[in-house]
């Protein structure tokens, strides 16, 4: 193995780890470094608080909800935020992370892969009802089967800023700058050994990543206030559609829809009002077929995604290891602390490897 001359005197332990991208992904990472007692720097064009259409973390629906069709290992990243998500909205509304109830509706059979997994999940994690499947009387007899929990919504308007704090407080750096390549940032940290690439679908752009498989996927909701707001239902299907609470918003966000490549910011009111049809029907008792037009407000939003799902690896290039966490669509709130806990052991062996020589 070739090795590198160290500068003098700077331990691995010092060096700040360099992470790129402050939506989620990224601040769930730099929050866990920085608890495990890593320096850390993020650099990134928005940070938390910002509420431009590409900082996808300030729009999210947020909700946890297991997903279907994926591996073993992307189920436990799954589990790992349940968990940590968890503890934050035990410890106060501060986070915007809280407990909800959850009502989810199938119009086929689940398939064997299904997101029926999540029972292990939410299931005696709370203080009442357990997952259930629902009795035949108690939804629409067009569906096939139906699933009763409860799960966690976080409100990024609350959550992003938190984190943001939390960041600061355990003495994160962020600056805010836009960078074309990763080239750029080890010019910028030549002392660094660890970089973090959470860039979103911005690695489409680096000139040294050139990922195409990442591509912008514009979301549009609607914001239905109204004091309902503490179940969350999910139709899966052909007509999907949710309606997620955001209890400290008063309010519940309705979707959904998926526009690939289409970075528009304005409102499309066919959109809104196919939304609102779709979630009426799901959900009469919360989302009335004609709600006032000063209980209806638009978000707009574009998903950070990537054709054969997100990408998670480390890589070492020279004396530096790049570890690339991006690409994770519509998921990122639902994966983001299981990535933060895995891109944390990456950075772990990449220290130890420096170390332990």
């Amino acid at each position: 193995m070739e090795h590198h001359h160290e500068p003098e005197g700077v331990p691995f332990s010092q060096r700040p780890i360099v992470v790129l991208g402050a939506g989620i992904i990224g601040c769930a990472t730099a929050r866990q470094l920085l608890r495990d007692g890593f320096p850390v720097v993020l650099v990134a064009e928005y940070l938390p608080g910002d509420q431009h259409i590409q900082y996808a973390s300030a729009w999210a629906g947020a909700a946890w909800h297991a997903a279907g069709g994926i591996t073993p290992d992307q189920r436990y990243f799954q589990a790992v935020t349940h968990r940590i998500l968890l503890k934050m909205a035990q410890e106060g509304p501060e986070s915007g992370v809280s407990v909800v109830n959850a009502r989810e509706y199938l119009e086929q059979k689940p398939a064997p892969d299904s997101a029926i997994w999540g029972r292990t999940v939410v299931s005696k994690a709370y203080r009442c009802d357990q997952f259930r499947e629902m009795h035949t009387s108690e939804y629409p007899s067009d569906f096939n089967c139906a699933w009763a929990y409860e799960t966690l919504v976080t409100d990024p308007t609350i959550h992003m800023p938190y984190l943001g704090k939390q960041i600061t407080s355990l003495g994160g750096q962020f600056i805010r700058q836009r960078v074309e390549s990763l080239q750029e940032l080890y010019d910028m940290f030549p002392e660094s050994r660890v970089f973090i690439n959470a860039s979103g679908w911005g690695s489409k752009n680096l000139t040294d990543v050139k990922d195409d498989n990442c591509f912008p996927e514009r979301g549009q909701n609607v914001f239905l206030t109204t004091d309902r707001c503490d179940t969350m239902y999910f139709r899966n299907g052909q007509e999907y559609t949710y309606v997620i609470p955001r209890p400290f918003s008063k309010g519940v966000v309705l979707g959904g829809v998926k526009q690939q490549d289409n970075l528009s910011p304005e409102v499309d009111l066919d959109i809104a009002q196919d939304e609102i049809a779709r979630a009426h029907r799901l959900a009469p008792e919360i989302v009335p077929e004609h709600p006032g037009a000063d209980a209806v407000s638009h978000i707009v939003g574009i998903r950070p995604s990537r054709k054969g799902g997100f990408r998670l690896d480390s890589e070492r290039r020279g004396d530096r290891v790049v570890v690339s966490a991006y690409g994770f669509g519509g998921g990122g709130y639902a994966f983001s602390y299981g990535i933060a806990d895995a891109v944390v052991k990456m950075v772990e062996k990449a220290e130890r490897d420096s170390v332990i020589v």
